[in-house]
This record gives C-alpha cells, structure tokens and sequence, in this order.
C-alpha cells in the first residue's frame, strides 16, 4: 500500500471542479485525507484565481496507474492534452508524492512545485506535516516554516 499526496487547483468554474475533482479521487480511493481550500492569484500568467488544496490517500496502484488515473479525471473535468502549462485550468491534478519515490517518469516525483508554491505546500502542510521529503531531506512541516510566505497572497475559502 502506497500513501500518496495529490494538488488539485482549478480556476475555471473552480467550485464545481475542485468538487468533482475530489469525488472523482474519493470514488477510486475510498477515504480521503482533505486540505482546507486556498484561493490565490494565478502564478505564472495573469488569469482569474485558483482554488487550490491537497489530498491524501493510500492505494495499491502502481505509480503507472496513478498518473494515468489522474489525467483521466483531468479530461472527465474539460481538462485538454494541448493546455499550456502556465494557462487557466478546468482542473489540475499532480501527484505530489507516491511514498518515497524519486522519478522523472511517469512524472516527476516528488513534484519540484512543494517547495516553489504556498498554494501546494501550506495545504499538505495542513495534512501531512510529518511526512518526509526525500529530496530535501527533511518534514513538510519544517519546509513550510522555512518558506518564505511573502512570496504568494493565498487565503482559505469555504466552498461547501
């Protein structure tokens, strides 16, 4: 059994993506571990706000298996293979980490984004201060006491 840790971000029609994006997760994982939701400015490109938070769950698929999964939920969310990287998004999913994997493929594992964006490491922060980075050598929890928080404007949202 593989504990993963998986970003959802939407800013298109963002409540009703981030939601079916969730239930989409909870169907194939059962039980979820759920982050508060954080809107924040688009980073990268200039665009509407992003809902933004971090599940966690443990499942019995292959590394594989999950990435496929997750671009499978992405296109059942509108989501298209020609989106550009720094564009609006139906719904984004990234698999933060699969245990303690370190890979470039099937994707990069863990995703070089924890430690760039507020908007993934405060929501894992929320949920999983203990687990242990494998590249950087240490907690989220200490990751997100060293990050320097007046990089990126982010707040939590009620959204249910």
């Amino acid at each position: 059994m593989a504990r993963i840790y998986i970003s959802l971000g939407s800013n298109i029609n963002k409540r009703e993506n981030l939601l079916n994006g969730l239930a989409a997760l909870e169907q194939h994982f059962g039980t979820l571990v759920h982050s508060s939701v954080f809107e924040s400015e688009a980073v990268g490109f200039n665009g509407s706000n992003f809902y933004n938070s971090v599940a966690g769950a443990d499942t019995e698929l292959s590394l594989q298996s999950v990435c496929q999964l997750l671009k499978q939920i992405e296109r059942d969310n509108g989501r298209t293979p020609n989106d550009k990287k720094f564009s609006p998004r139906t719904l984004d999913l990234d698999l933060l980490f699969y245990d303690d994997i370190i890979c470039e493929a099937p994707a990069q594992i863990p995703r070089d984004e924890i430690t760039k964006n507020a908007f993934v490491l405060w929501p894992l922060f929320e949920i999983a201060p203990d687990f242990y980075h494998p590249v950087e050598k240490t907690t989220i929890s200490q990751l997100w006491h060293d990050y320097d928080k007046s990089k990126q404007n982010l707040w939590k949202v009620t959204i249910e």
